[in-house]
This record gives structure tokens, sequence and C-alpha cells, in this order.
């Protein structure tokens, strides 16, 4: 189990004010990975057709890609933005899960990013770290206000993975804290299960309440496209 001291940035959302908590989030992630077994590398995570060393790769390659490199790849790939994800995947594997960990400890204070928000990036490791960690059965304890603020951003955004057609319609809230959004039938829960449902993880449907639960968990099915 981990419990970082997570950065708090009270009512900043500037690039600065960000990239303490995605540093920390990275750092912690690193920490609870440290001592996995190999053959835990392989286990499927909640990405789906990627196993947790893969999502790992995932996270590293975004911190490593900047604006003109992201250009250059989905130019290669001809615009195929899935053949680009895959592509800088498999260039940060590595050869072994210790490689594949070992590059993400040295992007761990990258500042590095694709054309997104900064607030994207910290979505990117808070999300896809518990695409790894919950299959793992490894708990980690979020600062509320850095969940809410990812929240606010997935609820109003559909940049890189669908959130907000995901959650059209309803009326999302938090019962750990402040987040709070939308109109129509009732989903209430943690606010980590509302971010991770926001992003197509149905599992943790399982932790919300309310009329609307059973429409979000509809929308998490693959292959929605929108509300």
């Amino acid at each position: 189990m981990s419990n970082p001291e997570t950065p708090a940035a009270p009512g900043r959302r500037d690039r600065a004010g960000n990239w303490p908590a995605i540093h920390a989030e990275r750092a912690a992630l690193a920490a609870d990975l440290a001592a996995l077994d190999d053959d835990r590398w392989e286990i499927p995570s909640l990405c789906a057709g990627l196993t947790v060393r893969e999502v790992l790769a995932h996270i590293t390659a975004g911190a490593s890609l900047n604006s003109v490199r992201w250009m250059a790849g989905v130019i290669r790939c001809r615009f195929d933005f899935d053949k680009q994800v895959a592509m800088r995947l498999a260039e940060q594997l590595g050869g072994s899960p210790a490689e594949t960990l070992e590059r993400f400890r040295r992007a761990v204070p990258s500042r590095t990013k694709p054309p997104l928000p900064v607030v994207a990036m910290l979505g990117e490791v808070i999300v896809h770290g518990e695409d790894i960690r919950r299959p793992l059965g490894i708990h980690h304890r979020f600062s509320i206000e850095v969940l809410t603020q990812v929240a606010e951003y997935y609820q109003g955004s559909d940049m890189v993975v669908l959130a907000r057609g995901r959650v059209d319609g309803l009326r999302l809230v938090a019962d750990d804290g402040p987040f709070a959004a939308g109109s129509g039938p009732l989903v209430t829960g943690p606010t980590l299960a509302l971010v991770m449902a926001m992003t197509g993880r149905a599992g943790h449907c399982d932790a919300l309440g309310g009329d609307g639960v059973e429409v979000l968990r509809e929308r998490c099915r693959p292959g929605f496209t929108g509300a």
C-alpha cells in the first residue's frame, strides 16, 4: 500500500501547479511496482488488451513525447492514432520488466508531454496507475483535491479518451469530496470510482450508486462512441 505526500495546488490550474502532483503520482507508482515478480508483469491490466507492463510503458511514452515527435509519429502512422500509441509503447517496453520499470523511473521528473493540457497528464497517471494497481491488488490513497481536479477535467472533455460523451445526461456527485457535475439520473460514489467509470472502466461502477449507474455501466462497454 502506498500513501505519498501528494503536493497540493489550491486554486491553481496552470502548468506549474499540476506538475508536482504528476511527479508524485509517477514516483508512487514506481515504488509500488519495485518488488513485483516478473510473472506478475504479464497480468492483464484494466486497459483493454494490455498487460500491466505494457500500460507502464505507455505512461513512459507519454512522458517522453513532445509535440514535435508526436506529430512526426502521427504523420508516420498516416494519422492512425492507435498505431501511433502502439508504436510509442513498443519503444519504451524494453527487453525485460526491470528495463520497463527503469525507463519509467527515468521519466518520473519529466515535464515533456504531447499537445495536451497538463491536467490530462495528471489524469493519465491516475487512471493508468489504477489500470495497473487494481489487477495486482495494490491500494493507493490519492489526494481528494487531485482527484477532484481530474474528475472536473474528464467530465468536460473528450480529448484522447471519451469521457464527456459517456456521462452526458447524468448527474455525477462524489460522496467523499466536492466534485459534482451534470444533470439527469444520479450517479454517486467515491471520486476515484467516478473518474475511472468516466474513462470507461466498467468494474468501478460496482462502487457507485444511483439511478444512473446502469446507464453509465452500459456506456463503459467496448465500442461506445457517444451518448
